[in-house]
């Protein structure tokens, strides 16, 4: 039976609408469909409070831990509230809880396997969540709540949460911050001429639009120009889209891709004001089936400032790839 029909219901005496249906194409995601501690496949449970889910073994963990930490629900056999499912939709899953909660995990360190002893098991969550040695002591969630609050009193609620679909509401007059975004190069781009290209790219925001200047015959540009773009208190995924400029005719695609900006956004809330902090990792953006990194992309402190090294896989297209650098500039 295929993952997708594995979760066909999240009750199976219920139809799968509304938020149970956005919880639902929630779990299928390449990146919840392990379990967010150890990796074992098809998790059929979940934290509702810490967003993430889980295999049997994990779970059992999870529920010793007291629902306050972590409150364990089924994802095929209980009957989840508004505010439980709203709690998953608000982190966006395994990886977004992932790059909060082991955001200094130590490499030598390793997390469970599904294998793994109960007991190394246990230690290793309890880490992780209870007493969060992963994240940096001053900067401890002290409601696990999806995020709601930290111990530096900035508040993560929902209206900076990210989600690609279409039924977003963009409100471009109210900003929570601005993006500096550095276009570094591109490699291996397509051909769209006789036997090269003139490679532009265009980066976007809701309505808001920028563009690098045009590299003629170039399929391997070197452009490192910056780009600016404010980011809405609402917000989508940014989109950057690659073409090829011709005189005479329309410009021809040359590739796109999707940057999820929730990971930089969730660890600015969570570290507040950064000018004071020395150079060190503050969260990451995993690379999973479903979106287009190469590697994983990783929040740091540089000099004060918040930067993100972003390397990504030119999407429908037969070749490319771009790298950039996103700074966020507060308000």
């Amino acid at each position: 039976m295929s993952t997708a029909n594995r979760y066909q219901h999240i009750k199976s005496t219920k139809p799968v609408v509304g938020k149970a249906k956005k919880l639902k194409d929630l779990m299928i995601k390449s990146d919840n469909r392990i379990c967010a501690d150890c990796g074992a496949p098809d998790p059929k449970w979940a934290s509702a409070t810490i967003g993430v889910f889980l295999c049997l073994k994990c779970g059992d963990v999870h529920r010793a831990l007291g629902p306050d930490i972590s409150k364990v629900l089924s994802v095929t056999l209980d009957d989840w509230s508004d505010s439980d499912i709203d709690s998953m939709l608000e982190v966006g899953g395994n990886s977004y809880a992932n790059s909060i909660y082991e955001a200094f995990l130590p490499k030598d360190h390793p997390k469970p396997k599904p294998d793994s002893t109960m007991e190394y098991r246990t230690k290793f969550i309890r880490a992780k969540y209870e007493t969060q040695d992963f994240l940096k002591p001053s900067l401890r969630i002290s409601s696990r709540s999806s995020f709601k609050s930290t111990t530096s009193t900035k508040s993560v609620d929902s209206s900076f949460s990210s989600t690609s679909r279409k039924d977003v509401f963009e409100d471009t007059r109210e900003f929570v911050g601005e993006l500096n975004i550095t276009v570094v190069k591109g490699t291996n781009l397509a051909v769209r001429d006789m036997l090269t290209s003139d490679p532009y790219v265009i980066l976007s925001l809701g309505a808001q639009r920028d563009q690098t200047t045009v590299k003629p015959s170039d399929l391997n540009p070197v452009w490192n120009e910056v780009l600016k773009i404010s980011v809405p208190r609402n917000h989508g995924p940014l989109k950057l889209e690659v073409y090829d400029h011709d005189t005479f005719s329309a410009d021809d695609i040359m590739g796109e891709a999707e940057i999820d900006l929730q990971p930089m956004i969730t660890a600015v809330m969570a570290f507040g004001d950064t000018s004071r902090l020395g150079d060190m990792q503050i969260g990451r953006w995993f690379m999973t089936k479903d979106n287009a990194l190469v590697k994983d992309s990783t929040v740091n402190v540089v000099g004060g400032k918040v930067k993100q090294e972003v390397h990504l896989k030119l999407q429908n297209v037969e070749s490319g790839e771009l790298e950039l650098e996103l700074e966020w500039v507060p308000i």
